[in-house]
């Protein structure tokens, strides 16, 4: 058979073909007009999903690059902050700590598990020292979603600052930046921006602003002053991903003509329909939370969860993601985030059944396709 491929996973993320396109357009020089124009009308764009009237500066590098530039930006070595571990990216803002000599308060929890704003408040009672709470919006690791409103709350309350990663989460679901108060708020650009890795982008507040006048970790390329400075004459310190920006700026396009509202339905109903889907075949949810960017399923008795995986990708090419380490092959990924529809469901759970079938597990094939179908139908527009 020819075999297609299906990218099922919550980063890279498929691309609209008109926003593909882009890329193959002959490339501009950077310090122009023209440039410019396309440049300013991104960040514009970015302050509508962010929810901010603050300006959004724009990195080239990974999402990892914008959470290295929070920290660097923020804070001087020997600074106390509180980071929320339950994933592998909650755990890289305790490794981002350490290597610029931040001394962090680690809450580790267990992988997919929640965090109440009481527990929050509670903390922050017993760490009064500290300059800020780093956490996720999305857990891209197991797909749980924390209260950024509630956290905003009771952080908003103290000389603290809440700096929230919201790579996957950004534009899947509510999470205004100046209304709920988020102080620091981070994304990419290869998950729901539906455009391909290698741009970042980081929003501050006025009261992170403070922070950043005093800050004294060692920094060049992700120094936000800079980016301020450069902003401010329509540019960028440093050369841009000068096709991806021009990209960016037809998937915004795309964005804001549909509307946040409608974004954030469709990838509740595609998040409502595969869970129904998965639960039909009697499997469990990983997250205690579980958001609408993707869904972690544990993989059932029985089954080698690695082999699962390969079996979904290579003989299917239903691109779905395994767990990361230390949990691999104790549950799978299925993204339901960015440019992706319903049929896109139906094809990953279609895959599911089949691999499930293949590795000698009780199936009853078409099951979660059924209930799959019956959430996108009530819920077509």
């Amino acid at each position: 058979m020819i075999k297609k491929y299906y990218l099922l996973s919550p980063g890279p993320t498929p691309i609209p073909e008109d926003v593909l396109s882009i890329a193959a357009e002959p490339i501009i020089h950077h310090r122009t007009p023209e440039f410019s124009k396309i440049f300013m009308e991104v960040t514009d764009n970015l302050k509508y999903v962010f929810g901010t009237k603050e300006d959004v500066y724009i990195l080239t590098s990974s999402g990892t690059g914008a959470m290295e530039a929070a920290v660097v930006n923020l804070f001087s070595p020997g600074d106390k902050v509180i980071t929320i571990n339950a994933g592998k990216f909650g755990e890289r803002w305790g490794n981002l700590c350490k290597a610029y000599g931040i001394v962090y308060k680690e809450i580790v929890l267990e992988w997919g598990a929640d965090y109440a704003k009481e527990q929050l408040e509670a903390e922050l009672k017993a760490n009064p020292e500290a300059k800020a709470v780093l956490t996720q919006l999305s857990e891209t690791s197991t797909g749980a979603v924390y209260d950024i409103k509630g956290f905003a709350e009771v952080v908003s309350k103290t000389s603290a600052i809440l700096v929230v990663d919201g790579i996957s989460g950004l534009g899947v679901m509510p999470c205004p930046m100046d209304d709920w108060m988020v102080d620091v708020f981070l994304s990419g650009s290869q998950k729901s921006f539906m455009i391909p890795p290698g741009l970042a982008y980081l929003a501050l507040s006025p009261k992170a602003w403070k922070m950043v006048e005093t800050a004294k970790c060692p920094k060049f390329y992700f120094d936000v002053k800079k980016a301020k400075k450069n902003l401010e004459n329509k540019t960028t310190p440093w050369t841009p991903g000068i096709s991806l920006i021009m990209q960016q700026k037809k998937a915004l396009d795309r964005i804001k003509g549909m509307g946040l509202e409608a974004l954030f339905k469709h990838h509740q109903v595609l998040g409502d329909a595969t869970r129904a889907g998965v639960k039909a075949l009697g499997l469990q949810l990983l997250a205690k939370n579980p958001g609408n960017i993707l869904t972690a399923v544990k993989t059932p008795e029985g089954v080698d969860g690695s082999k699962l995986v390969k079996t979904m990708q290579g003989k299917y090419m239903a691109y779905i993601a395994g767990a990361q380490d230390p949990n691999k092959g104790k549950f799978f990924r299925i993204a339901h985030l960015g440019y992706m529809g319903g049929f896109d469901i139906i094809t990953a759970l279609s895959a599911l059944e089949m691999t499930l079938k293949d590795l000698n597990h009780p199936v009853d094939m078409g099951a979660s396709i059924k209930a799959a179908q019956t959430v996108l139908r009530e819920n077509w527009e």
